[in-house]
């Protein structure tokens, strides 16, 4: 089996199309244009697009003889990398302090839902004792 691609591969603007393809979930080398800042070039983001295939972060699929794309790596599996990313970048791995800095962010507005989630889960953790 060939080895999964490594998100801390991309470039920024692979960065950016691949938040893109994750966000629309299959995308045209037009979809990725209309929603990129800065007016990228078509020709440019196709050879992009090929770029992210090649290195395995996206595949494709003929549809009316247009390319549509979507990620190799599921979006929940993309979402754990990333997070983990940011916790060794910025907290050092300290995922109650990335917890406490989002629980403190001034426009942080949970639901009710989420609150008593978030509740549920501290209380689990207790009763293991984690």
């Amino acid at each position: 089996m060939a080895e999964q691609p490594k998100l801390d591969d991309l470039t920024r603007r692979e960065r950016q199309i691949m938040e893109v393809v994750y966000r629309l979930g299959e995308v045209s080398a037009a979809d990725v244009v209309e929603n990129l800042p800065g007016k990228p070039n078509n020709a440019t983001i196709r050879t992009i697009l090929n770029v992210l295939e090649e290195k395995g972060f996206l595949n494709h699929e003929t549809v009316k003889g247009r390319y549509i794309y979507h990620p190799t790596i599921p979006l929940q599996q993309a979402r754990r990398t990333a997070l983990n990313q940011v916790l060794e970048t910025f907290f050092k791995g300290a995922e109650a302090r990335a917890v406490i800095s989002i629980l403190k962010k001034s426009d942080s507005d949970l639901s009710p839902n989420d609150a008593e989630m978030i509740l549920e889960l501290i209380d689990k953790t207790r009763k293991e004792g984690r």
